[in-house]
């Protein structure tokens, strides 16, 4: 030891105690580059020659396998870290600046907290005083050069897997479907039944166009998909079972499929919690993408309308991916409707009426996102009917084409079904067969044995014999959608496709479905008239409009021509007999209902309409009562009067009510009665009496 690292160390140092770090950078290094370990491990040697008591020397090797390019799940450099910062450490040892830390971020932050503590930091060259301007700078230099090594070395291998990646010669993990040859040559796997439920995958995703839908269909029909493991016990076997969401995904976006060898798929970054994630780059960004390198199972074209299409699938929140997938409800043009004023995609929205949904499609891409105003609205029915009418006509010339083509993909669905479960057959009477041998090459007296390999024979009994019976049911269910009867069924349904669309048994997303085979989207501006644009699969436009419903209030509005005969009515008529005057003349309301007492209260009151009662005293009516003042009589005689014709009265209501002509200057001179003749009330001129009592 020098005297000048003699120097550094005082006592204050001693009396603090003494950290050794060690750290390989993988399991392998550890495992075979042990001299290194050996060197690390030996500078506790050094600690004890300094000074230090060897039970004050702490050595910290939890971190080895650990990179030290960064501090994240390093147990042992944050140990190491704390005990600096609490001024618990004396002095910090470790083989060379690497161990410590292969990132200047970490280094300098361990640096600054030695010279706030006052720690030393040896390595196998010499001992450094943190605190010291020269020892410091000479440290960060170390630093640098460490992390420079580390960015060299990986420059260095990056560079070479990606020269290897541009010749599409670099050996990635293959997905299953593939296998390697001995000159690593990309071939399809050798096993057909791997082969054959790959492409069948395929095509029922051509067929269904959603990948929910393949997994519900391979599912219904008891197909198996395989998996092969990677790593751990049992690497390379090819395990069997259901296929599910996330994995259909992958396989779908994975271009290996289509022949094409792709790098540079998938970026490391960092997330918040400065853990390592994996992140999909766009196709843009990929490094390496070499089509037709080796044999696939679809086209490169396949692909593009493969990735296309789930794209559409998508259900986000944006404009270009939301709702192309049909779902429930009665909207028929749900997800492809665009809207004339702005472009946006407009949503479908449901109002109850009579008892039942109806569509509204409505722009409101403003108000969701700009906190704006409804651009345009639309009722569904009748845009609904007007495509729907287009789409009958379209399809007329074509039934009969779709009928043979529905047949030929039934038959050849059910044969390659048939297949594969056949293949799954084979395959579980083989490893039956297998287990058989393996229990008869067993020694008898060897129970332990014998018992296992016995117990794995019946299992694999039992599940040939489940999966035979599941053969034959599934075999008896696909032989009758092949009959006679089925077929001629699926002509006449194709020759009668209105029937078919019509029918209440089919369901608002099959319309859906069907309709998107042949319509791309629909474009809608709502004026005086609808105003609709359509767009066929294919290139082709076709325009045309229909009437705007008229809004509600309007259609609930009574027509002018009945408020003018009602108001022309009252003149002489009362409520009712207005009604029965209107129904005999066959006039309705907004329903089609005939006009009641009521409705025609109601038409009255809401144009504010004089009543019967209103115009007869604005002519002089008078009531009952006013007669009767006016004769010096009560108000019974007066209705009395009216009935015996004596007074003339109008009825203004249906329960009998009246008002009476003003009498005039008379008076009433009563009646007389007997045996031999009466005579009724009468009224008289009250003049000449006044001047004979005069």
């Amino acid at each position: 030891m020098s005297t000048d690292n003699a120097m550094k160390i005082s006592a204050d140092h001693l009396r603090r105690d003494a950290f050794l770090y060690v750290r390989q950078s993988s399991l392998r290094q550890v495992f075979e580059n042990t001299e290194s370990t050996k060197r690390q491990y030996a500078l506790r040697d050094r600690a004890v020659a300094l000074g230090w008591p060897i039970e004050r020397v702490h050595v910290i090797d939890n971190d080895l396998g650990l990179s030290g390019a960064q501090s994240q799940d390093r147990d042992g450099f944050q140990r190491l870290v704390s005990e600096v910062a609490m001024g618990h450490a004396g002095i910090v040892l470790g083989l060379e600046v690497s161990r410590l830390a292969r990132n200047n971020a970490d280094w300098h932050r361990l640096l600054e907290l030695a010279a706030m503590s006052r720690t030393l930091i040896m390595d196998e060259d010499g001992i450094y005083d943190a605190a010291s301007f020269n020892d410091r700078m000479l440290l960060g230099l170390k630093g640098t050069m460490s992390e420079a090594e580390l960015h060299i070395l990986k420059s260095r291998l990056q560079g070479g897997i990606l020269n290897k990646a541009r010749r599409g010669e670099l050996e990635l993990p293959l997905p299953i479907g593939f296998v390697y040859t001995p000159d690593t040559r990309v071939v399809l796997d050798p096993d057909r039944q791997i082969q054959d439920t790959v492409r069948m995958l395929f095509d029922t995703f051509r067929e269904a166009g959603s990948a929910c839908a393949v997994v519900r269909r391979l599912r219904s029909e008891k197909i198996l998909f395989p998996r092969r493991i990677r790593r751990g016990i049992g690497k390379g076997d090819v395990l069997w079972s259901e296929i599910d969401h996330s994995r259909l995904l992958q396989i779908l976006h994975n271009p290996r499929y289509a022949g094409a060898f792709a790098y540079g798929r998938t970026r490391t970054v960092y997330n918040a919690k400065l853990k390592s994630v994996q992140q999909k780059m766009p196709r843009s960004d990929w490094q390496v993408l070499i089509p037709q390198a080796h044999e696939g199972y679809i086209s490169w074209d396949e692909f593009e309308r493969n990735q296309s299409s789930l794209e559409q699938n998508a259900v986000g929140f944006s404009p270009g991916l939301r709702g192309r997938m049909p779902r429930q409800g009665s909207g028929l043009l749900q997800g492809r409707v665009l809207c004339g004023r702005c472009g946006a995609r407009m949503r479908v929205h449901y109002e109850r009426f009579e008892d039942k949904l109806r569509p509204y499609y409505v722009c409101n891409e403003a108000v969701v996102r700009h906190a704006g105003k409804t651009c345009q609205w639309a009722r569904g029915p009748a845009i609904d009917e007007a495509v729907s009418a287009l789409l009958l006509e379209a399809m007329a010339p074509t039934a009969i084409e779709v009928a043979l083509a529905v047949q030929q993909e039934i038959s050849q669905r059910v044969e390659q079904a048939a297949s594969l479960r056949d293949k799954q057959l084979q395959r579980a009477r083989y490893e039956a067969e297998l287990a058989r041998r393996r229990y008869l090459k067993v020694d008898p007296d060897n129970r332990l044995v014998a018992d296992a390999l016995e117990a794995d024979w019946n299992g694999k009994l039992r599940d040939l014999d489940a999966l035979q019976r599941e053969h034959e049911r599934q075999n008896e269910t696909d032989q009758s959608l092949l009959d006679g009867a089925t077929q001629e069924r699926i002509r006449a349904l194709a020759a009668d496709f209105p029937g078919i669309w019509n029918n209440e048994r089919t369901s608002p997303v099959e319309r859906k479905r069907m309709l998107g085979l042949l319509i791309e989207d629909v474009t809608l501006l709502v004026d005086e008239q609808i105003n609709m644009h359509i767009r066929w699969r294919g290139g082709r436009t076709q325009s045309l409009a229909v009437t705007r419903p008229r809004p509600m209030a309007v259609i609930r509005k009574t027509p002018e021509t009945v408020v003018a005969l009602i108001n022309e009515l009252l003149e002489t008529d009362n409520d009712q007999q207005i009604a029965n005057r209107l129904n005999t003349l066959g006039h309705r309301n907004w329903r089609g209902e005939p006009f009641t007492l009521k409705k025609v209260m109601l038409v009255r009151r809401a144009y504010g309409l004089k009543t019967r009662f209103e115009r007869l005293r604005e002519s002089g009516m008078l009531t009952g009562e006013e007669v009767a003042h006016r004769l010096g009589v009560s108000a019974t005689t007066v209705h009395q009067l009216g009935r015996d014709g004596v007074l003339k009265r109008h009825r203004y209501a249906t329960n009998h009510r009246y008002l009476y002509e003003p009498p005039g200057n008379v008076r009433l001179a009563k009646g007389v009665g007997g045996r031999y003749g009466s005579r009724k009330p009468r009224l008289i001129d009250a003049q000449p009496i006044q001047q004979g009592a005069s």
